[in-house]
């Protein structure tokens, strides 16, 4: 199972950018999904959170600017950054915890917890 994050790239303060990342592989379901950033000599924050039902949680510093949603169907979750700032510039990861089908009979399905990471995608917030 792997995570492919996209979206990123330049904007100016105050703009507007969606990240999108999907989850591919053999997938019986998707727990919580998270968005993560890392800059330049700090260490990796939590943006924002949703559980498989939809709950969420988001760090103080982007409270009312992101929003982030899931769509299960296409096993997708997003970040939607509004009202962006020079402090937002950072590498952004998705994160999810996958379930991962290791087998199958005509009676059973097993399947495994990943804690799986995308490789991350740049947000640059020029002033």
């Amino acid at each position: 199972v792997q995570l492919q994050a996209s979206g990123g790239g330049l904007v100016q303060v105050g703009g507007s950018l969606r990240l999108s990342c999907v989850a591919s592989g053999r997938i019986f379901s998707i727990g919580d999904m998270g968005w993560y950033r890392q800059a330049p000599e700090r260490g990796r924050e939590l943006v924002a959170a949703i559980t498989s039902g939809d709950v969420t949680k988001y760090s103080d510093s982007v409270k009312g600017r992101f929003t982030i949603s899931r769509d299960n169907v296409k096993n997708t979750v997003y970040l939607e950054m509004n009202s962006l700032k020079p402090e937002d510039t950072s590498v952004y990861y998705c994160n999810a915890d996958i379930h991962r089908i290791d087998g199958e009979d005509d009676v059973s399905l097993r399947w495994s917890s990943v804690d799986a990471w995308g490789k991350g995608t740049l947000v640059t917030v020029s002033s």
